[in-house]
């Protein structure tokens, strides 16, 4: 890959540019995040950073030299994304036109040929079971899931942009053990991109990334997901994008769960995220976002750990880190939650909580 370095650096680099441009223009605009009860930060904080994230991605892109009509749908299909998103910072959008708007780039990205075909057989070694009919609703739901699992961790200040940089961080190395080399370096310049913006997103923030930036940066990993990691037929290759996208996928798993539990509606807003109840203990702000950080690298690490072992192997590794998951999240409270309270309004989710 002669171009990585130039791709990865130019993303870098117009990160670190573009987001202190894009502090300038929500100001004028008046793209701002006001503070209120769902949010512990003071003052209105510019929220167009995802768009320097956006732009700094695709440059890399471009001086990857991948002039392809896969990339050219993939890159779309993430503009689609990055507009709905900068549309409800903007102006705010109903949870239905926004669930359209992703919908619609999900099946761009669909039409140019990136769905999950297969999935990998659990009862056979280098099996495959063919989705059929199904191949497209499952693609759909995973996009869409995972853009909004990373919208839903958008809660600290640069907590979702380091996650997901740390995510693609991940993604980079297993891709490239895997052999997916095209996948390896988009996924490389996506993390120089995220880390660029972290520079101004870190606590105490500068800006805020807006759904413009949460959206697409967990519609672009579901995406690079799909045209890497999903091509494995190793029994466990299916999981390794779940391991990947851990603090997302669980955080809202678990949100699901902790509603169930306390018999509240599960789109009721709470403060039960993992940063909630790291917040409760007693943690800064900071002490919990770079806490939060070390899970996603110790996770990302049993990812690549995963994909190096045996089928036998990575199962055992998979069900010792999946009990501990568990154990942890119930011993924070994630997991069931506080019956006395601590749900909010019903308001939909999706902003920062």
């Amino acid at each position: 890959m002669p171009h990585l370095w130039l791709g990865v650096t130019i993303a870098l680099a117009v990160a670190l540019i573009a987001t202190p441009l894009a502090i300038k223009v929500a100001r004028k605009l008046n793209v701002v995040d006001l503070p209120n009860e769902r949010k512990v930060h003071e003052g209105a904080i510019p929220r167009m950073g995802g768009v320097a994230i956006y732009g700094a991605f695709v440059l890399g892109v471009l001086a990857l030299g991948f002039y392809t009509r896969a990339i050219a749908t993939f890159l779309i299909a993430c503009s689609i994304i990055v507009f709905i998103g900068w549309l409800d910072d903007y102006r705010g959008l109903s949870p239905m036109i926004k669930l359209l708007g992703q919908v619609i780039a999900s099946l761009v990205l669909i039409k140019g040929g990136f769905y999950v075909q297969f999935i990998t057989n659990p009862f056979t070694d280098g099996g495959l079971i063919s989705l059929g009919i199904f191949a497209i609703p499952v693609t759909l739901l995973w996009l869409t899931g995972i853009s909004n699992a990373v919208n839903l961790i958008d809660g600290l200040d640069g907590l979702s942009a380091g996650v997901s940089a740390i995510a693609a961080l991940t993604m980079t190395i297993v891709c490239y053990v895997q052999g997916q080399l095209q996948t390896a370096a988009l996924a490389a310049v996506l993390a120089a991109a995220a880390f660029g913006f972290l520079r101004y997103n870190f606590y105490p923030a500068r800006t805020f990334m807006g759904d413009s930036g949460s959206l697409f940066l967990g519609f672009s990993l579901g995406a690079l997901a799909i045209m890497g990691l999903s091509k494995g037929a190793t029994i466990i290759s299916i999981f390794i994008p779940f391991i990947i996208m851990g603090i997302p996928v669980f955080d809202t798993f678990f949100a699901i769960i902790r509603r169930l539990f306390l018999h509240k509606p599960i789109f009721q807003a709470d403060k039960g995220h993992l940063h909630h109840s790291l917040l409760t203990l007693g943690l800064s702000h900071r002490q919990t976002v770079l806490s939060i950080y070390a899970i996603s690298a110790v996770m990302g690490m049993f990812a690549v750990l995963i994909a190096l072992l045996t089928s036998a192997q990575a199962m055992i590794v998979l069900i010792v880190l999946t009990i501990g998951i568990f154990t942890g999240a119930d011993k924070l409270g994630v997991l069931r939650g506080n019956k006395k309270g601590g749900l909010l309004s019903k308001k939909p989710l999706g902003k920062r909580q």
